[in-house]
C-alpha cells in the first residue's frame, strides 16, 4: 500500500467506520464485509461479500445500499488522494445488473479529476469471477470552508 499520511488517515476512517467507532449504523451494515484489496493515494481496491442486513425484498442487494457504499468509498478514495474531508455534491449510479445476498463482488475507486476545490471519482462494482458490472458510480465531491477536517 503506497500514498503516506493520507492514505493511512482514510483507512483509518474505513476501519473506524467498518467497526461502528465513527458514523451511523447504517454505514456499518452497508460496509459489513468489506475488505481492502489494494490502497494508494487515490486508488483503491476492495473484495466485498454482500451480507444479509442489504438485502432488498427479493434476496438482491438493495441498491439504496449499493449507493450508500459507493459514496463512502467514494469518500475514503478522495480523502486519500487530497488528505481532506470533502462533502458529495453530486452523486449518480448506473446499474447494470443485480447482485444477490452472499455474493462476493470485486470494487475499485479511482479519482479521475481535481480541480482544486472539485473532484472527481469513479467507483466500479463487478461480479467476482467472471467481471460482469453491475453497478458504476461518478460522483463529484468539494470542499469548502465549513467542511469539517479530521
Amino acid at each position: 500500500m503506497e500514498g503516506g499520511d493520507s492514505l493511512k488517515k482514510s483507512l483509518a476512517l474505513l476501519h473506524g467506520v467498518i467497526n461502528a467507532k465513527i458514523g451511523h449504523g447504517l454505514e456499518t451494515r452497508v460496509l459489513q464485509g468489506l475488505h481492502v484489496t489494494h490502497a494508494e493515494k487515490g486508488f483503491m481496491r476492495f473484495d466485498f461479500l454482500i451480507p444479509n442486513a442489504v438485502s432488498d425484498v427479493d434476496g438482491n442487494w438493495s441498491v439504496g445500499a449499493l449507493a450508500s457504499l459507493v459514496d463512502i468509498i467514494g469518500f475514503v478514495t478522495i480523502y486519500s488522494f487530497a488528505n481532506r474531508v470533502t462533502t458529495t455534491v453530486d452523486l449518480n449510479v448506473s446499474y447494470y445488473s443485480t447482485a444477490t445476498i452472499q455474493e462476493h463482488v470485486e470494487i475499485e475507486s479511482k479519482v479521475s479529476a481535481n480541480r482544486g476545490k472539485l473532484m472527481h471519482v469513479a467507483v466500479e462494482v463487478r461480479r467476482k469471477g467472471n467481471g460482469e458490472v453491475i453497478a458504476v458510480g461518478k460522483l463529484w465531491m468539494a470542499v469548502n470552508k465549513l467542511t469539517p477536517q479530521v
